[in-house]
């Protein structure tokens, strides 16, 4: 991993209905991201937050609940912020380090991404597989559609972010932690062949075995790999203040190990932390949480 890293906050909570996650950024911050990072003789640039534009009260696509997709405009100009952003974090030579914010927000950050590598790979450590589109979303929320959007999959205005087409091939996602999917996304996971580690591979060969797959897997087919961390992927016991939990988690200390492996491996070049949301935690856990994780990442040991 580059040892500058460049972190830049989108307070977004506009890819779904609940309140809050807006906050996250700065619940990262009081959390203490940077001293964390600095203990571990990390150069940290903080670039602040983007700016968000407001919620809208129209919704894309009329009346039809198949056909609307919520706040179209404001993500799609907040995800053009957040790319050009993370396009020039990756010409300066700098780790980009993104906090959210709901993770919708990775639609910009795959999208910069994207700018500077031919087979960009993607861990998605999540409970959802967020390959909805309109067409199979039961919410119409963007924040359960940013990796299909980002394999091409979706509204034009969205996949055109940044460059028209994909930003990454579905051979080269792996998803950890799934436990909550869609039919509509069952069923394309299996058409593109994405590789899935659900809770019951993670119980099945235990979190060491797979994350030990999941390196091999990509180091032999991409040029470049993007950890994006939703906090909902944790069972909601040990991360509380997320907006969609879903019961029978991966644990704290199965995340921890993810994270030691991923940097022993020095194959992840970006990250993103999302779906802290303050308004439903108990006293900050939940962005403690990330943060500890984030120092597991970045190489801080036991001993």
């Amino acid at each position: 991993m580059l040892k500058k890293i460049s972190m830049i906050g989108v307070p977004m909570d506009l890819g779904q209905l609940r309140r809050g996650v807006d906050m996250g950024p700065s619940a990262i911050r009081c959390a203490g991201v940077n001293e964390r990072l600095e203990s571990l003789s990390r150069d940290i640039e903080d670039l602040g937050d983007i700016t968000i534009g407001q919620r809208e009260d129209e919704r894309e696509g009329g009346e039809s609940a198949s056909e609307e997709l919520r706040n179209l405009k404001a993500i799609t100009n907040a995800s053009l912020k957040l790319a050009q952003t993370v396009d020039k974090i990756v010409a300066s030579d700098s780790f980009p380090l993104v906090l959210g914010g709901d993770h919708s927000i990775a639609i910009g950050t795959l999208a910069g991404l994207a700018r500077h590598y031919q087979n960009l790979g993607v861990i998605w450590y999540d409970a959802h597989a967020d390959v909805n589109t309109k067409e199979t979303s039961p919410s119409g929320n963007i924040h359960g559609m940013p990796l299909a959007i980002s394999m091409g999959i979706g509204h034009e205005r969205l996949t055109g972010i940044y460059g028209d087409g994909a930003k990454v091939k579905p051979e080269n996602i792996v998803i950890i932690g799934a436990r909550s999917l869609d039919d509509g996304e069952k069923k394309l996971i299996r058409e593109k062949g994405i590789k899935v580690y659900t809770m019951h591979e993670i119980d099945r060969l235990g979190m060491t075995r797979v994350m030990e797959e999941t390196i091999e897997y990509l180091r032999e087919r991409t040029d470049g790999v993007h950890l994006s961390f939703d906090l909902d992927a944790l069972d909601p016991d040990d991360a509380p203040g997320v907006g969609t939990p879903v019961a029978g988690g991966i644990s704290y200390r199965e995340s921890h190990l993810a994270m030691e492996m991923l940097e022993e491996s020095s194959l992840v070049t970006s990250a993103e932390f999302v779906e802290v949301n303050p308004i439903l935690d108990e006293k900050n856990r939940t962005a403690e949480t990330a943060v500890a994780l984030m120092g597991s990442l970045f190489g801080e040991k036991l001993l």
